[in-house]
């Protein structure tokens, strides 16, 4: 596991969050939906980041 790559994901999610929040408040649908896409750019992120966990596992049990 990186914590480096986690810490940039979890980052970008909040991020994304806050650009979403912005987008409410201005009205901007471009805003809400880079907002959006941020926060699932982090969701594959840490999908990436679980399946090196597990295949870090699968080998150490191997």
């Amino acid at each position: 596991m990186s914590i480096e790559n986690r810490a940039e994901a979890v980052a970008k999610n909040v991020e994304g969050k806050v650009q979403e929040a912005v987008s409410e408040i201005t009205g901007d649908p471009k805003d809400k939906i880079e907002g959006q896409a941020k926060q699932d750019e982090a969701a594959a992120m840490h999908a990436k980041e679980d399946i090196k966990d597990k295949a870090k596992e699968v080998i150490d049990n191997a």
